[in-house]
């Protein structure tokens, strides 16, 4: 009994972390853009912006892997599928979240600071 109630808190702060950096990408990835755009950010994380366009393209597409009329499976598969695609893009934004965190604005600052 005992090793049932370790696996379930095993499983759930599994299930945390996952759901955690789900929401860590998705509260990054506008930033991230925006810093981009403006020149403030200068490797383009391509990765992230192909695994992001990856995950809408299949929320958005027809052809799933499980139709969605088949209504709780349909949207469950939907769920964990963006859900990985959007944990690939959390893992490519760690340059980035580095980066934001050291609070280095642009090559010449960091240049400045050394």
């Amino acid at each position: 009994m005992a090793g049932k109630g370790a696996n379930l808190k095993t499983r759930l702060r599994g299930r945390s972390r996952l759901i955690g950096r789900i929401t860590r990408a998705l509260r990054l990835f506008a930033p991230m853009l925006a810093d981009v755009i403006r020149g403030r950010y200068r490797p383009v994380p391509w990765s992230a912006i192909l695994w992001m366009l990856a995950a809408l393209a299949y929320l958005v597409s027809p052809l799933d892997l499980i139709p969605d009329f088949l209504v709780l499976v349909g949207v469950l598969d939907d769920a964990v599928i963006v859900g990985w695609l959007l944990t690939r893009v959390d893992a490519a934004l760690a340059p980035y979240r580095a980066w934001r965190e050291g609070g280095v604005d642009s090559g010449e600052d960091g240049a400045a600071g050394a």
